[in-house]
């Protein structure tokens, strides 16, 4: 007989990048977890995949989630997609979960990039997604925290041909919108556009499965011009960047500001994201229900109990990382508590 699927707990998935950072990470996994199940906090650990089905770019296994029975995650998911996943999802997606969730540590200002869309990535690196993202911001350190999205002005190709070259970081900088943030404020980035992270800003990342990162400042984080343009040339990787000036009435689009919103379950990102993801941040004043779905739950502050419709009660706290398949049925959620729910596309009824 094969056991039914449940909610899982995670520990840290943290793959070495090449930008510092992981302190948060660790100090909020640490918030009331047991022994062990701390992240990293070295240099290099500023990312962690949390219910990842994604590989690093080029590797085979780094970057994928371990489930504690030994199978990858994504292993697990094919293996039984349906229960993992939804008879929807699956005929909407097939056996990708179409998410990947990361904590995201900012120990030093991100180079600038952008990612490619679906057509594009379709084309050149024959994958059925590209990277559109979004970031929730849980928290901050430096006296401004900041991020960088979308081009202030037009520019032309040449222009930005000419910055690469040249590996004029400030330019590309100065050339960017810089957004103050604070926690509860949320960002859509929509592939192509260039952006930025800031030094000392801790997200919650939502993305579509892929690893594709078009670097145009990479001399001082990558080491090579092929690295930053993933072996495609930048001539072939800039046909995907959105050189189109963002003033602030189109930038406003991208951008919410949800600290002061108080309700029980609160939409965390702009409408157009969700064709990509969801996300909502969930507040149980009463028990709350919760509708089935594979979700990666992060529990973002408090203590607290999720409950399956199958009768199995998990206890909850500040820092906690979940994957719950569709086939744990309708959850409750109660408690003093604060967890961020982060889902796939909702597939067509």
């Amino acid at each position: 007989m094969i056991a039914p699927l449940r909610p899982v707990r995670l520990p840290a998935n943290q793959p070495t990048q090449f930008y510092r950072g992981g302190t948060a990470i660790a100090a909020f996994r640490s918030a009331g977890a047991p022994t062990g199940s701390t992240g990293r906090a070295d240099a290099f650990g500023p990312e962690d995949w949390v219910a990842s089905t994604t590989t690093l770019f080029g590797h085979s296994t780094e970057g994928l989630t371990r489930l504690p029975d030994g199978r990858w995650l994504r292993d697990a998911v094919q293996a039984d997609p349906i229960g993992w996943l939804g008879r929807r999802h699956v005929d909407a997606h097939g056996t990708s979960t179409a998410l990947l969730v990361k904590l995201l540590d900012a120990g030093q200002r991100l180079p600038v990039h952008f990612h490619p869309d679906d057509d594009f990535a379709r084309r050149h690196f024959d994958s059925h997604f590209g990277k559109t993202e979004a970031w929730i911001v849980v928290g901050t350190r430096d006296a401004d925290p900041t991020v960088y999205a979308g081009f202030r002005e037009t520019l032309d190709a040449r222009t930005i041909r000419d910055w690469v070259a040249e590996q004029d970081a400030p330019s590309m900088v100065n050339a960017l919108n810089a957004i103050t943030v604070e926690p509860g404020d949320t960002v859509y980035i929509p592939a192509g556009l260039p952006h930025a992270i800031g030094e000392g800003v801790f997200v919650v990342e939502l993305q579509q499965p892929t690893d594709f990162s078009l670097t145009l400042e990479w001399r001082d984080f990558l080491g090579s011009a092929e690295r930053g343009h993933l072996g495609l040339g930048f001539d072939t990787a800039l046909q995907a960047l959105d050189r189109s000036g963002w003033d602030a009435e189109r930038l406003a689009g991208l951008i919410r500001r949800t600290a002061g919103v108080t309700e029980s379950r609160s939409d965390l990102l702009v409408p157009d994201s969700r064709r990509f993801f969801r996300a909502d941040r969930l507040r149980p004043a009463t028990p709350l229900a919760v509708d089935p779905s594979f979700a990666v739950l992060i529990v973002s502050e408090g203590e607290g109990r999720l409950r399956t419709e199958h009768g199995e009660v998990y206890p909850l706290s500040t820092g906690d990382t979940w994957v719950v398949p569709y086939a744990a049925g309708e959850l409750e959620l109660d408690g003093d508590i604060t967890v961020l729910r982060c889902r796939p596309p909702a597939a067509a009824a």
